[in-house]
């Protein structure tokens, strides 16, 4: 009994070992505050204060998944549930768009193996994730070509929402790259949508599924 006991305490804390050093900065700035308000008094508040900082924390989270993709696989490059699936304004590709709430890890991975094109940042709203609308909020387009081939493309788009509003990019135009590299974040809630050329993939994932970055496959090339 002490052996589940401790097993089961370990894996609830476990996720502080993976938290961001900025997600560690957000927590002791929570910490601080509420330390100043019980000193002066303000138990309550600083409650919520501790409560803040430790959730900063556990948004944060960055855990290590290394799961090796077949050659012909498209990894989600992200946590979230699936959106929709369909094509929009470009009849020639399809877009996977995922909902990442504010539980979900939000950092997000590279959907395969080979290069990075060019980046698109742009301003724009900052409607809740989850409504359709979103697509007009401000995003930054990432672009990925497999082993550099411009026909094999799983570009992946970071969207700001209702609470985002800060898009932070890790990587830059024209590097090789590899699945499960990071390439950015999006504070506080948010929606990543993946392009790909519609004649040469097969979706594998269904709208309403819940998906994980790095971990779950997102389509297939044919």
């Amino acid at each position: 009994m002490i052996k589940d006991i401790t097993r089961t305490l370990t894996k609830s804390v476990s996720w502080i070992s993976t938290v961001l050093p900025l997600g560690l900065k957000f927590c002791a700035a929570g910490m601080l505050v509420a330390a100043i308000l019980f000193a002066i008094g303000w138990p309550k508040t600083a409650v919520l204060f501790m409560l803040i900082g430790i959730f900063c924390a556990y948004f944060f989270r960055d855990p290590n998944r290394n799961v090796q993709f077949a050659d012909d696989e498209i990894a989600c490059p992200a946590d979230g549930t699936v959106l929709s699936i369909k094509t929009e304004d470009d009849p020639n590709s399809v877009v996977v768009r995922i909902f990442l709430s504010i539980f979900d890890i939000h950092v997000q991975r590279s959907t395969i193996n080979g290069k990075t094109g060019e980046i698109f940042y742009n301003k724009g709203t900052f409607l809740f994730a989850d409504n359709p609308a979103a697509v007009k909020n401000e995003r930054n387009l990432i672009q990925l070509f497999k082993d550099g081939d411009p026909a094999k493309f799983a570009h992946v788009e970071q969207i700001t929402g209702a609470i985002a509003r800060r898009i932070e990019c890790w990587v830059h135009p024209n590097e090789p790259i590899k699945q499960d590299r990071r390439l950015g974040l999006v504070r506080f809630g948010s929606q990543v949508a993946v392009y790909m050329p519609k004649n040469k993939v097969r979706v594998v994932v269904k709208e309403g599924q819940k998906v994980q970055g790095g971990i779950t496959v997102l389509a297939l090339w044919k």
